[in-house]
């Protein structure tokens, strides 16, 4: 056992800098269990620095993972047309939104819209909202280069699963319970890693391929006029305003109904008192 840890504690040291060479795997022997010789060790320290020296892939070799996310308002004079313009333009463009709500608010009605669009169509969608009927209002665009985060996730992964091959190797040659035991927990903790980097990947991977644009259209209600600001009508609105604080006041009175008992109170033993003190004095 003392000797597997040997091979084991430099290979877990560079699990996340590179997968070991293939040519290290001629150090593991199979005789009556699993023999793994003390000077493999160094060799596949080697062989791991080897390889994450190399798993740098050339800048001109890799193509780039661009990120864009954008927020864009329009105005039109009808919100329906607005909507349905927009749909048109999603449907052309195998767009698809991710968000979509309707709000009407007091002087205006407005959609706010979450679309994810193909990357490659992102800037000609925009462009044909631009030449729509609708007024630009704000745009914002941005873009995060994220080429460097993706294909380090891609090489570490491709490591990590180097390593489960070489632990799974290892299994196989495992003749004791303690062993065994001990290798499928590194197994286990790779298989792990293993599934939160390849989630990491799909979900660059789908922001690189689909852009974001929020996107609001509004249209402007038509306010109705309002009556004329005459005397009569500021008189009629003064007595209407008048009349309903003297009834809060009244209804204000009996909500508060126990203090008046307990001011009663309080101004009968007042009284009492000075009453009793006047008499005294009197005799």
């Amino acid at each position: 056992m003392k000797k597997i840890l040997l091979i084991l504690i430099p290979v877990l040291s560079v699990i996340s800098c590179g997968a070991p060479s293939k040519d290290s795997a001629s150090d593991l022997t199979a005789s009556g269990g699993v023999m793994v010789a003390a000077e493999s060790a160094p060799m596949a320290l080697k062989s791991a620095r080897s390889v994450k020296n190399t798993a740098e892939i050339p800048e001109e070799a890799t193509a780039k993972k661009i990120i864009k996310d954008g927020s864009m308002g329009i105005k039109v004079r009808d919100i329906r047309e607005g909507k349905s313009a927009i749909d048109a333009l999603v449907a052309q463009y195998n767009a698809y939104y991710g968000n979509e709500s309707y709000n009407d608010y007091k002087s205006s009605v407005a959609f706010d819209l979450t679309v994810r669009i193909p990357s490659k169509d992102y800037e000609n969608f925009i462009a044909d909202i631009e030449a729509g009927d609708g007024e630009v209002v704000y745009k914002n665009i941005d873009t995060r280069d994220v080429t460097e985060q993706f294909y380090d996730l891609e090489t570490r992964l491709e490591n990590k699963r180097s390593y489960l091959a070489r632990y799974r190797e290892l299994l196989k040659r495992a003749n004791t319970v303690k062993d065994i035991l001990e290798i499928e927990t590194y197994i286990r903790g790779l298989e792990e890693e293993i599934e939160s980097t390849e989630g990491r990947l799909r979900l660059l991977s789908n922001q690189v391929d689909y852009s974001t644009l929020r996107l609001n259209i509004t249209q402007d209600k038509e306010l109705a006029a309002g009556p004329s600001d005459s005397f009569w009508y500021r008189l009629k609105n003064a007595l209407s305003s008048g009349w309903n604080g003297f009834v809060s006041f009244i209804v204000l009175l009996f909500y508060v109904w126990p203090l008046w008992i307990i001011a009663v109170v309080v101004v009968g033993i007042i009284y009492y008192n000075v009453h009793r003190n006047r008499k005294k004095t009197a005799k």
